[in-house]
């Protein structure tokens, strides 16, 4: 069977896609948790809590960028990743898309800056943080993913982490350095993105022409349910620490967002498999249908057993990799890190569901109903919980939102006959 496998030069090239993915979001996680224990330990919870807050809240102006282009783009280009001509068209389209949203966000974060008290306060903060935003536009990852050239976002990726990670540990000697730590991030991002440019340009001959009104108008209107979908999706997972840093301290902030981000490089694991898989299955879907969801329902079987054990691994582990990662004044973070890590097991498998399942088979407009249903829920879930529970709350908000995620992504498959 390995044999039959890496002889099938399409399932080669999934493999490599995945590999170069998993390679990805290891390292990008990997690295940055070289300095993750000396950030938590020189700034300490309160400007650690602060940089996680503004990184939140830069997170949703980022959505508003990446609109639906990470979903509709990498299945267009995949499609026509044979017609040079068609793919300038797309790229270009996409492109200017982005950097009209990116225009929009920052007149939000100015108006929002300048007009909110607890924004105001440190408004350098977010217009440093914004950076993060310009370096994702410059830098179309959905290209590299619709060509599936995975291995070029690795490289990249390697070197936007090591610049940051060098720099952060020349310049962040203590707390009042804290302000380097964005900036340092947002310099290194807009850096690769940038490089990347050239990349796209020379290696993949794409031409940087101006795109018809019409052009860019498709491409928003085909990404239109991706958007809500995505914008939902930012609401249950970036919500949580920003909702929170509203009712608490920024010290009681960086202890779950301590936890969050070693859930997350978990959890980016098992995306990377999916989003690797994504060009793969839509082009598959488009020739043969039968095939693909022959080959969706064995993927969701040995998601469904890597997502189990790695929840499982964290559950136990926790205490260990919260000691060393962030050091004994994150002790409360042990507890939020185990019932975080109960969303493996559900994300794991709704993301291939969604974009294996809805997504490469066309069904965009159902996969953003589930979201924005999802998002609602899980909101008012999140102001409830926080009352309640405190910090504990966005945890058990979150897991809640992820099983109510899988059941209604469950149960549209199966009334599509999907699966």
């Amino acid at each position: 069977m390995i044999r039959r496998i890496l002889e099938n030069s399409e399932y080669r090239r999934v493999l490599d896609n995945i590999f170069s993915l998993t390679g990805i979001q290891m390292l990008q996680y990997l690295i940055p948790l070289i300095t993750f224990p000396y950030l938590t330990r020189v700034l300490g919870p309160s400007k650690f809590g602060k940089i996680a807050f503004a990184t939140a809240f830069i997170a949703y102006l980022n959505f508003l960028t990446e609109y639906g282009f990470n979903y509709s783009a990498p299945r267009d280009i995949s499609i026509h990743r044979d017609n040079e001509e068609e793919i300038s068209e797309i790229y270009n389209s996409i492109m200017v898309a982005k950097i009209i949203l990116m225009f929009i966000s920052f007149f939000i974060l100015l108006v929002i800056v300048f007009s909110i008290n607890i924004f105001k306060t440190d408004y350098w903060l977010y217009f440093i943080t914004f950076g993060i935003v310009l370096g994702n536009v410059l830098f179309p990852v959905w290209f590299f993913q619709g060509i599936e050239k995975m291995r070029y976002i690795t490289i990249l990726r390697i070197l936007s982490s090591t610049i940051a990670t060098i720099f952060i540990f020349i310049f962040v000697k203590g707390s009042n350095d804290y302000i380097y730590v964005p900036l340092i991030n947002s310099l290194a991002l807009i850096t690769v993105g940038a490089y990347s440019q050239i990349i796209i340009s020379r290696k993949f001959r794409v031409k940087f022409i101006k795109p018809s009104l019409n052009k860019i108008k498709k491409q928003l209107t085909d990404g239109w349910f991706l958007f809500i979908s995505s914008i939902s999706i930012s609401v249950c997972t970036i919500s949580n620490r920003f909702v929170l840093g509203l009712f608490v301290s920024s010290e009681v902030v960086a202890y779950y967002s301590v936890a969050e981000e070693i859930t997350k490089a978990f959890q980016s694991l098992l995306n990377s498999v999916s989003q690797a898989m994504y060009p793969y299955f839509s082009r598959i879907q488009s020739k043969n249908k039968e095939r693909a969801k022959y080959e969706f329902k064995k993927i969701i079987i040995i998601m469904s057993f890597l997502s189990l054990f790695l929840s499982i691994f964290l559950i136990f582990s926790a205490p260990f990799i919260i000691n060393i990662f962030a050091g004994r004044r994150y002790a409360v973070s042990v507890s939020l890190l185990q019932i975080l890590s109960l969303i493996l097991l559900p994300a794991g498998i709704s993301t291939i569901m969604g974009l294996q399942g809805l997504l490469a088979f066309g069904r965009a407009e159902e996969f953003g109903k589930i979201y924005f249903t999802a998002s609602v829920i899980h909101l008012v879930l999140l102001f409830v919980f926080i009352y309640f529970l405190s910090v504990k709350g966005p945890a058990i908000a979150f897991v809640i939102t992820n099983f109510i995620i899988l059941s209604l992504i469950y149960n549209s498959l199966k009334n599509q006959r999907i699966l």
